[in-house]
C-alpha cells in the first residue's frame, strides 16, 4: 500500500503498519456461543488497527457522552472545521483535529453554539490539559488494557470513553464499553436470544473471552448481530437552540 504524508507530499510504500492491524498480535479465543463460532469463522482474521493517538481519539469519545452518534460525529466535524488545521489532501480541502492550545482557548459559549454541553466541553478541556503527554506516548510501557485504563485518570473521562479511545489507540482487545446503552443489549440477544440486557449480564457472559471481549463485540457486528428496536427513538434536544 503507498500512503501520502498531507504536509509534505512525501509518498512511500508501506507493507506493515499499526494501521493495517499489524501490531494485534492475534488471539487464542475458544468460542462457547455459537453465534461467536459462527462470527470467528468469517471474520476471525480480523486484526486490530491500533492508530498510537489517545489524544485524536479520546476527542470524539468524549462528544459521544450521552448523545447519539450522529450528534458527536457533527459536533466533532465542526469542531475540527473550526478550530483545526486545514491541510491539502490530493486537492481536498480536509482539518486536522485541534492542538491541545487551540482547544484550550476555546471559550465555553462557543461549544455550546455547537450543542456541546458543559460537562462535555470540560472533559475536552481537560483531555487537552493532557495532550501533550497523551501525542508523545501514554504510559508506553504498560499493556494495552492497562494503558485504557489509565485514560480514566483524566477527569470526566469514564471507562466508557476510556475504552471508545483505547481500543482504537492501543490495539486493546479487552476494551470493552461498559456504559454503551447498544453493546449490551447487542451481547444479550447474540448470546442469549434476549433483546436486552445490562452492563452486568453482558461481562458475565464475555467472562470466558476475558482478554478478548471487545475484539468478540467486533465478531459480533461485524456477523451483522443487533439487538431489536423497541419504542420510538429519543428525541434529540439541541441546547444550541436553547
Amino acid at each position: 500500500m503507498t500512503v501520502r504524508d498531507m504536509l509534505s507530499g512525501h509518498v512511500e510504500v508501506v507493507p506493515r503498519h499499526p494501521l493495517f492491524g499489524d501490531d494485534d498480535p492475534g488471539h487464542d479465543v475458544t468460542p462457547r456461543h455459537d453465534a461467536v463460532t459462527s462470527a470467528m469463522r468469517i471474520y476471525g482474521a480480523y486484526r486490530v488497527p491500533c492508530t498510537g493517538t489517545p489524544y485524536h481519539d479520546l476527542l470524539p469519545a468524549v462528544l459521544g457522552q450521552r448523545v447519539t452518534a450522529a450528534e458527536a460525529l457533527a459536533q466533532w466535524a465542526e469542531i475540527c472545521r473550526r478550530f483545526g488545521r486545514a491541510v491539502d489532501a490530493n486537492g481536498r480541502r480536509m482539518h486536522a483535529p485541534p492542538e491541545p492550545d487551540a482547544l484550550l482557548a476555546v471559550p465555553y459559549h462557543e461549544f455550546h453554539l455547537m450543542g456541546i454541553d458543559r460537562r462535555r466541553a470540560e472533559t475536552l478541556r481537560n483531555v487537552a490539559r493532557h495532550g501533550e503527554r497523551l501525542l508523545q506516548g501514554w504510559r508506553t510501557e504498560e499493556s494495552p488494557h492497562d494503558r485504557t485504563m489509565s485514560l480514566t485518570l483524566i477527569e470526566g473521562v469514564g471507562v466508557w470513553t476510556a475504552s471508545v479511545a483505547g481500543y482504537a489507540s492501543f490495539c486493546d482487545p479487552d476494551a470493552l464499553e461498559v456504559g454503551d446503552f447498544h453493546v449490551k443489549n447487542t451481547v444479550a440477544f447474540a448470546l442469549t436470544g434476549r433483546h436486552r440486557g445490562t452492563d452486568e449480564e453482558m461481562c458475565a457472559l464475555l467472562e470466558p473471552y476475558a482478554g478478548q471481549r471487545q475484539r468478540v463485540v467486533t465478531w459480533l457486528g461485524m456477523a451483522g448481530w443487533r439487538a431489536p428496536a423497541h419504542g420510538p427513538r429519543r428525541r434529540i434536544v439541541r441546547i444550541a437552540r436553547l
